[in-house]
């Protein structure tokens, strides 16, 4: 408890934007829902053929993980991308259902005596739902907004994995650096968010049901009121000079690139930034520079031949590289010089087990396969210079077929013997701190990795101080700079910005 109220005094600031931003798309996907959930519960109680399609969709989407959706919503034109947009839309759709639910309900519960008296005034059908309906049926409607804001405290936190911020960036980070207190810093508050919106809410809702038909505020105005939060935010969350943006994958060096590149543009260009860290696998990455929705990122030169460009494999270093350059080229995107390092595919035992049995060359595996057990990465798992092509290479057949894992938490898997053989990255800094062996590819299975700066082309363009400030990096972070700097984050728990900048002072 003492580190996690360290953490959080020595990161106010960086807390209080981000459950700024969670609180701000909680608030303006709630509003959005609001405004067009009840027209569409209004039309379902009274026109249930019009409205029970709409209400069927909703439900619908509802049942979609939230992952698969962000994912399926990321290629589209207008709303797809990394960022807030992204995840606005996804939030909405998630709130639309309680909303069109409870305020079709709440409208069909009240007595056809008090509509009755309504007529019987002379009240037009407007005037009857503007001053009989949804007064009485706003306790109702209230619930469902509970329900939805609810929900979409807890869904924010996922949408960190777009760069869509909030809380869910300490989780996502925790997660990567496989730190509880990092976790926790993230999950707390978001957990408390959810109780005072859930029992705020509550008590609204109870005190509207007590004073039913008298005094409250109208749904007309709770509308509008969430229609003025919605264009505030707007407003205020709208970019006011253009940031290079920089996106990583979500694993502990990628975040450590990701804030080299960040800190290289500021401190020698000048330039402000955005950071989008933690976006998720390669393909995210790639989708997000591919559209400008960041300018930058780091990608390894195998993984970009083999993975995102669908090429054979090739051993040589520069032929990779000149390859790479040029498919990069011919997609509207730019390749700087590589940073001076490369990242191989590390296939990782625990070091009792390799000295037992005297395990060094991946070619010896085989014979301990059969009795072995076996956990990889997602990616790893499905990429063209992954485990299929390894395991017919090494002849390897595992005692079950392998795990599929997220890539930050197999380190701590074989260290504490849930399987026994994983696949990692060679310059990770829990390899030394957890006592595991790299063994040898000794048939050079792996492609080279290296690791290359790619910018979007007409940010290049437009700013070409970007280049020269990341070519002063070129050739300058050594596998063993890589190698330290992820173990002090890593085994250290240093901050990362903390770490990039001290190396950075050493150039």
């Amino acid at each position: 408890m003492t580190s996690l109220v360290e953490f959080w005094s020595t990161h106010a600031a960086e807390l209080w934007t981000l459950f700024g931003q969670h609180v701000a798309l909680v608030l303006v996907s709630t509003a959005v829902a609001v405004a067009c959930g009840m027209p569409v519960g209004i039309v379902a109680a009274r026109r249930p053929r019009v409205g029970t399609p709409f209400a069927a969709a909703a439900s619908i989407i509802q049942t979609v993980p939230s992952l698969a959706l962000f994912g399926f919503l990321l290629p589209l034109p207008l709303v797809g991308g990394i960022g807030a947009r992204t995840a606005l839309v996804a939030l909405i759709l998630y709130a639309l259902l309680p909303v069109i639910r409870t305020t079709a309900a709440g409208l069909r519960s009240i007595d056809p005596a008090i509509l009755e008296a309504a007529d019987a005034m002379g009240m037009t059908a407007g005037q009857r739902l503007r001053q009989v309906e949804l007064p009485l049926a706003l306790p109702s409607i209230v619930a469902g907004i509970r329900v939805s804001a609810v929900v979409g405290v807890g869904t924010v936190t996922i949408a960190a994995a777009i760069g869509a911020g909030g809380l869910g960036e300490y989780i996502y980070r925790g997660l990567s650096m496989v730190d509880a207190t990092v976790i926790l810093a993230g999950a707390i508050p978001a957990a408390a968010l959810a109780i005072v919106v859930d029992g705020g809410l509550l008590i609204v809702e109870r005190a509207l049901t007590r004073r039913r038909g008298g005094g409250s505020l109208s749904p007309v105005t709770v509308t509008a009121l969430a229609l003025v939060c919605l264009v505030g935010v707007v407003i205020a969350a709208w970019p006011r000079t253009e940031r290079i943006v920089v996106g990583s994958k979500n694993f502990t060096e990628q975040v450590i690139l990701g804030e080299l590149m960040a800190q290289a543009i500021e401190r020698y260009a000048g330039l402000p930034v955005d950071r989008r860290l933690n976006l998720g696998g390669t393909f995210i990455c790639d989708q997000a520079i591919r559209t400008g929705d960041i300018d930058l990122y780091v990608e390894y030169s195998g993984t970009a031949l083999t993975a995102v460009f669908n090429r054979p494999v090739q051993r040589d270093s520069a032929t990779v590289l000149e390859e790479v350059r040029r498919l990069y080229a011919d997609s509207g995107r730019s390749t700087l010089e590589p940073l001076g390092f490369s990242n191989t595919f590390a296939i990782l035992v625990r070091s009792v087990d390799a000295e037992a049995r005297g395990l060094t060359r991946l070619s010896q595996l085989a014979t301990h396969a059969p009795g072995w057990r076996a956990a990889f990465g997602y990616e790893f798992l499905d990429r063209p210079d992954g485990y299929a092509g390894l395991a017919t290479v090494y002849g390897l057949r595992f005692l079950e077929a392998p795990r599929a894992m997220d890539l930050s938490l197999v380190y701590r898997a074989v260290a504490e013997g849930q399987v026994d053989v994983v696949a990692g990255d060679a310059t990770a800094g829990l390899i030394e701190a957890l006592s595991l062996t790299m063994l040898e590819d000794d048939r050079r299975y792996f492609p080279p990795y290296d690791a290359v700066p790619v910018v979007h082309a007409p940010t290049l363009l437009r700013h070409p101080e970007i280049g020269a400030a990341v070519a002063r990096l070129g050739g300058r972070v050594s596998a063993e700079a890589m190698r330290r700097m992820n173990y002090a984050v890593d085994a250290e728990r240093q901050n990362p910005a903390e770490v990039v900048a001290a190396f950075l002072d050493t150039l």
